[in-house]
C-alpha cells in the first residue's frame, strides 16, 4: 500500500504551519495511564512499595509522577530507575548515568544506562510492584522500549507485577514501515522483531512482548497496563490536545519525532544527522553536499508530506544535548526537511532514500569509509540495507522490499490491541 502511495505522486500541502496549528487548536482528548491512575488516587497501588521507572515525561496533571506518588498517603515510594537520559532527561545521547539520591524525595535513583541495563534482585529488595511510565516516541530503535521489556525481565525474575502507565504512539497507531529486524541484530536499539515504525503504545507492545516471548522468562510475568481514556489509533500527537514535552534533548518537537523515524539512519554515516544545530533530524547535511540541487530533485517529485529546503549551518557543541556532534565546528551545506502533512509522510523509507542521496553524492574518496556498516543494520533492522543504498534505491524500493513482512507483523500484532 505504501508503494502504491507513493507512486500516486501526492502533493504536498503548502502550509507549513499546519502542524502547529492543529496542536493548539484542540482541547485535551486523551488521559494517559499516569491520569487515570492519579485520578483514582493510586487506588490499585493501595499499600504496596513502587519502584518507578521514569523520566522527564512522566506527568500528569504538569506535575511529576513522582512528586505526586511521593505524596499519597496510601502507597510507598521505594525506588527510582531512570533509562538514557536519565530521570530528568537531560544527559547527552549514550552518556552513562551514575545511581544517585532524589534531592527531593531523598529516594533511591538507579541508573539504566550504565552498567545495568535493567534493575538488579537487590535493587528490587522490598519493592512489592514495578512500574513503567515514558513517553515513547514509536520508532523501534528509541532505547525506552528496551528498557521497558529488559525490566519486565526483572520484574518476572523478583515475582512482583510489571504496570505499565500506556501513553500515546505520538506517530498515530495505524502507519507501520520498515524491515521487521532480523536474528542476528539484536541491540539495545533493536531489542525486538518489529519494523522501525511500529504503530504500537507502550501498552501494546508490552503485550506483546510478552505474548510473543520475545523476552525469556515472562510466563509467569503478572503483567498489568492502566489503559488510556480518548486515544484512538488515527490521532498523531497534536490531535490527542497535549503538551509536547520533548522526549530526549535532540527530540525537542512531535515534527522532530515524525522525521526522526527516518533520518536516524544519518547517525550510521559520515553525514550530520542535525546533531548540534537548532533542528536535529529535521536537518542533514555534509560538506560536500550541493544542497541547492538536491532540493530541486526532491522538490520535482513532490514527495508526500514534507517539502526542502537548502541552507548552510556549522554544528556547535551543545551542553545537555550534544556536547561532540558530528562535524562540529565545520560548516557545512545541509537539506532542512519541513512537515507539511503528517498523516503522508513515510519517513523510514524517506529517510534511506535520503541516505541513499548523500551516499551517491559523496566523493569517491569518501565512499569506502561514508557507512558505520554494523550500526546501519542495526537502525534498520535488516543487514542487505547497505548494499540497497549503495545500489540507489529510493523510497519507493523500500516501501516495496518490506511491504510483506510489514503486513504479516499488522496481523501478528492486532490480539494485541487495546484501542480502536
Amino acid at each position: 500500500m505504501l508503494a502504491a502511495v507513493l507512486a500516486l505522486g501526492i502533493s504536498a500541502c503548502d502550509d507549513l504551519d499546519g502542524v502547529a496549528d492543529r496542536q493548539i487548536s484542540h482541547p485535551i482528548l486523551v488521559s494517559t495511564g499516569a491520569d487515570v491512575l492519579v485520578e483514582s488516587e493510586f487506588s490499585d497501588l493501595e499499600g504496596l512499595n513502587i519502584a518507578l521507572i521514569v523520566n522527564h515525561t512522566s506527568r500528569s496533571e504538569g506535575r511529576h509522577l513522582i512528586d505526586l506518588m511521593s505524596e499519597a498517603e496510601n502507597v510507598n515510594l521505594a525506588a527510582l530507575f531512570g533509562p538514557e537520559h536519565g530521570i530528568r532527561g537531560d544527559e547527552d545521547a549514550g552518556a552513562k548515568i551514575e545511581d544517585g539520591i532524589d534531592d527531593a524525595t531523598g529516594v533511591p535513583v538507579y541508573s539504566l544506562y550504565g552498567s545495568n541495563r535493567r534493575p538488579t534482585t537487590e535493587m528490587l529488595d522490598g519493592v512489592d510492584a514495578l512500574l513503567f511510565d515514558i513517553q515513547d516516541v514509536g520508532s523501534r530503535f528509541y532505547t525506552f522500549i528496551s528498557t521497558m521489556g529488559l525490566s519486565m525481565q526483572s520484574a518476572a525474575e523478583a515475582g512482583i507485577p510489571f504496570i505499565v502507565l500506556d501513553r500515546p504512539n505520538p506517530l498515530n497507531g495505524l502507519k507501520v514501515e520498515g524491515f521487521i529486524r532480523d536474528s542476528t541484530l539484536v541491540s539495545f536499539v533493536s531489542q525486538y522483531p518489529i519494523p522501525v515504525r511500529h504503530g504500537l503504545t507502550v501498552g501494546e507492545l508490552a503485550r506483546m512482548i510478552k505474548g510473543e516471548a520475545w523476552i525469556d522468562g515472562l510466563e509467569e510475568l503478572d503483567l498489568r497496563i492502566i489503559e488510556m481514556e480518548g486515544w484512538e489509533r488515527q490521532m498523531f500527537w497534536p490531535d490527542t490536545g497535549m503538551e509536547w514535552i520533548p522526549t530526549s534533548p535532540n527530540i525537542p518537537t512531535f515534527e522532530t519525532a515524525l522525521i526522526y523515524a527516518g533520518t536516524c539512519f544519518f547517525e550510521a554515516t559520515i553525514a550530520s544527522e542535525g546533531r548540534g544545530t537548532p533542528s536535529p533530524f529535521l536537518t542533514v547535511g555534509a560538506e560536500w553536499l550541493d544542497a541547492e540541487k538536491l532540493v530541486s530533485d526532491l522538490n520535482q517529485w513532490e514527495i508526500p508530506g514534507v517539502a526542502f529546503t537548502a541552507d548552510y549551518l556549522t554544528p556547535v557543541s551543545t551542553p545537555g544535548a550534544s556536547l561532540n556532534p558530528k562535524l562540529k565546528d565545520i560548516p557545512i551545506q545541509v537539506l532542512r526537511i519541513n512537515i507539511t502533512e503528517p498523516d503522508q509522510i513515510n519517513a523510514v523509507s524517506l529517510g534511506l532514500d535520503l541516505v541513499s542521496r548523500f551516499y551517491a553524492s559523496a566523493p569517491d574518496s569518501l565512499k569506502e569509509s561514508f557507512f558505520r556498516e554494523r550500526w546501519l543494520g542495526l537502525l534498520s533492522g535488516s543487514s542487505e540495507t547497505m548494499d540497497f543504498v549503495k545500489g540507489g534505491m529510493d523510497q519507493a524500493g523500500f516501501a516495496w522490499k518490506w511491504e510483506t513482512e510489514v503486513a504479516e507483523f499488522m496481523d501478528l500484532r492486532e490480539r494485541y490491541l487495546l484501542y480502536d
